[in-house]
């Protein structure tokens, strides 16, 4: 079995060359693969040990930040290497993480395997929330390096619980412990007859609650929201953006405000905005001067702001939700706010809670959003309940990275 995924890793790996030429970020892929081994060679310093973290992407990037950062602090005498799958969680990340080495994971085949262990040498291996690598895990395995996955979850739909998904449950043993987030991950564990797991909850939380006690000021926001009401509409797509419309586009301008943050900042989706909502828009890329309140919907067409720029809203809305799968509602409501989604947040562990609690309301159409949004911008003593709601829901969640570096820590003791 192993043969004939090794072969059908390289067969994807020279098939992506033809589709890479017309996507750019296919091109970022392939590219920065081919660099990963003279990075590894310059940045390794072979007298420290290494600890390394895997993640998917940016999302998955930020889940494990706090287990990294306490390690960080923990072991100043390591070295400390975090890759990515893929292309817009490395592109934000690399050379923005002081102390630490950013590269692309190779893809998973045996010899690129042997020769990523071979280079780094890790003394840890750290996957976050479901990277399963059949090749690089049989490898970990072989050369006895202590494996966790942390702030996983799990769902009777994939392959590791089904009659077909014998392979992926093999290489799923192969972890050392898992981290989970909550007792139906256990309980499906249970089922393929794995105990080496520990449910301590989503390290997220901790996450959003270290940006809470951040300086999250930005001068910009400032000038653009005034004394006005603000929403906030941060990885929007085109659905989204659809439901957003009637309501911003009637806004009254003196008294209320709009931000939005395209999920794709690339120039065809700002220039559409632009032509959407006219010259009531701007740009976060025309700079300072053309941002005031003469304006009344600021589009925020850079990376990397977002979550600042959530700490200025009255009320959030969360893109994704009419779209492919809705993006991180505890960046805004832990500010204290209530938050809008879409319809499609089932299997959004996090959303599902605090729907049930009442401080994120999803939508499903134009008419619903504006029903309700227009009905908490004026009510800031409903906004205050719903928001409290939210914010004491993250509270109650926080103490999955305390609990992770606990485990880690009698990992590595001598």
């Amino acid at each position: 079995m192993y043969l004939i995924y090794d072969l059908a890793v390289h067969l994807t790996a020279i098939l992506l060359h033809l589709p890479a030429l017309f996507q750019p970020k296919l091109r970022r892929f392939i590219k920065g693969r081919k660099e990963v081994w003279a990075y590894l060679e310059s940045f390794r310093e072979k007298d420290k040990p290494l600890i390394w973290m895997h993640a998917a992407s940016l999302g998955e990037f930020e889940q494990g930040l706090p287990v990294l950062e306490g390690l960080q602090k923990e072991y100043p005498e390591h070295q400390f290497l975090v890759t990515f799958f893929s292309p817009s969680g490395y592109e934000i990340k690399k050379d923005r993480l002081p102390g630490v080495g950013v590269a692309y994971l190779p893809l998973d085949t045996q010899k690129a395997a042997r020769r990523f262990l071979q280079q780094t040498k890790p003394v840890l291996a750290l996957f976050v929330k479901y990277e399963v690598w059949p090749n690089l895990y049989r490898e970990i395995e072989r050369l006895g390096i202590p494996n966790l996955m942390i702030s996983a979850i799990f769902n009777k739909g994939q392959a590791y619980f089904k009659w077909y998904g014998g392979f992926m449950r093999r290489a799923l043993t192969r972890v050392r412990h898992i981290y989970l987030q909550d007792e139906a991950s256990a309980r499906l564990l249970d089922t393929l007859g794995m105990d080496r797991y520990t449910v301590c909850g989503d390290t997220r939380f901790d996450r959003v609650l270290e940006i809470l006690e951040a300086n999250n000021t930005l001068d910009f926001m400032e000038k653009f929201k005034g004394a006005r009401s603000c929403l906030v509409a941060g990885s929007t797509w085109p659905e989204d953006e659809k439901v957003l419309l009637p309501l911003i586009s009637n806004f009254d301008f003196d008294s209320q405000c709009a931000v939005l943050a395209p999920h794709s900042v690339d120039a065809g989706t700002v220039q559409r905005l632009r032509d959407t909502y006219g010259e009531k828009a701007v740009c976060y890329s025309d700079g300072t001067k053309a941002i005031g309140q003469e304006a009344g919907i600021l589009i925020l067409d850079t990376i990397g702001l977002l979550t600042r720029v959530y700490s200025y809203a009255d009320l959030a809305y969360v893109g994704g939700g009419f779209a492919t799968g809705l993006h991180n509602t505890l960046e805004p409501a832990v500010f204290g706010i209530p938050v809008l989604i879409g319809p499609r947040y089932k299997g959004f562990r996090e959303a599902e809670d605090m729907v049930a609690k009442g401080g994120i309301c999803p939508v499903d159409g134009p008419e619903s959003f504006t029903s309700v949004a227009s009905a908490l911008l004026k009510d800031p003593l409903q906004r205050e309940r719903l928001g409290k709601l939210n914010r004491a829901h993250i509270e109650e969640s926080r103490g999955a990275s305390t609990r992770i570096l606990q485990g880690i820590r009698a990992l590595l003791s001598p």
